[in-house]
């Protein structure tokens, strides 16, 4: 199916038939995706990096773990989320003549949005100081989501920065990934944000587990600290595991980094920043699946990553 006639049909809300694929010959490239030959390839993995309060280096995570994971090898897609005041271009030094408005017009495909970054990493870039962008509805925001069924080959792994706050932007896309990775700094504002945001997803989009990331800490006790504040009050109030996932400490070189446009993992390798940001990428790359509530929700791949029942896994 045509992807613009597929975004018309989803922000028009009209239904259309799913129609199989056809066959394809032993040995056709594509064959793998539709089970018709070799082993089909292990479906994407996505997460989405959120942090309820802004200020707190979601983006600086998301990109850097991106990054990581593409130098480890994998194939990696990073989409900037933050639709009105995206910023994921600018801190990987790139110029995207289009962005996700085209998409959604019908412009262009998502093939064709796709912005290559170092190391392999491919960014789906959207627009900054666009008001247009950050007004967009839920079926607009369906949309976005499922233009990434459209890929001819998804990567391994899908990371989503989202926007900072509570607005149906940030949980839309929070709620469409498998995992979510919930950004923290030692921040009273920060830690009651990223407990609001937790509530939200729990509670009405059926996420039982996030993945908490401590920022901008001295060390790991102190990361471990503020994983224990949000953790005690989130076991009394809600149905949420929230996982220690990791910690990033204050590094310089990080900050010269993002002045130079660039990812620390990639220009400083061996900078402590950067040596964490590889720990997430290797811890990342190990998850088990997460369990989900059966909630009538959107999801990135839902197509392709179906079960034989049709739910989306």
């Amino acid at each position: 199916m045509d992807q613009a006639f597929g975004l018309q049909q989803t922000l028009g809300m009209a239904a259309s038939p799913a129609t199989p694929p056809a066959a394809l010959p032993p040995g056709h490239q594509a064959s793998n995706l539709f089970g018709n030959g070799a082993p089909a390839r292990p479906p994407c993995r996505t997460i989405a990096v959120a942090g309820g309060k802004g200020g707190v280096g979601k983006s600086t995570v998301a990109v850097n773990l991106a990054m990581a994971l593409s130098i480890a090898g994998r194939e990696v897609m990073l989409l900037d989320a933050d639709m009105g005041l995206a910023n994921v271009d600018v801190m990987l030094g790139l110029s995207p003549s289009r962005h996700i408005g085209h998409l959604l017009d019908g412009e262009c495909t998502l093939e064709e949005l796709l912005l290559p970054a170092a190391r392999g990493l491919q960014v789906v870039p959207a627009g900054s100081g666009a008001r247009r962008l950050a007004q967009l509805d839920n079926g607009q925001h369906a949309a976005i989501i499922r233009a990434f069924d459209e890929l001819a080959r998804p990567p391994e792994f899908l990371l989503v920065d989202t926007a900072a706050g509570l607005s149906d932007n940030v949980t839309m896309f929070a709620a469409a990934a498998a995992d979510v990775i919930l950004v923290v700094c030692d921040e009273p504002a920060s830690l009651t944000d990223a407990y609001g945001l937790t509530k939200v997803l729990s509670r009405d989009f059926g996420v039982r587990r996030i993945r908490m990331v401590a920022n901008m800490v001295r060390n790991e006790g102190d990361a471990r600290a503020l994983h224990q504040k949000l953790a005690r009050v989130s076991d009394r109030f809600l149905d949420v595991v929230i996982d220690f996932s990791g910690w990033v400490p204050h590094d310089e070189r990080l900050r010269q980094a993002i002045r130079r446009q660039c990812a620390v993992v990639d220009v400083w390798p061996s900078s402590h920043s950067a040596l964490a940001f590889k720990k997430l990428a290797e811890l990342v790359d190990k998850w088990a699946e997460t369990d989900r509530a059966v909630f009538d929700r959107i999801a990135f791949f839902g197509g392709r990553n179906a079960t034989a029942d049709g739910v989306p896994r």
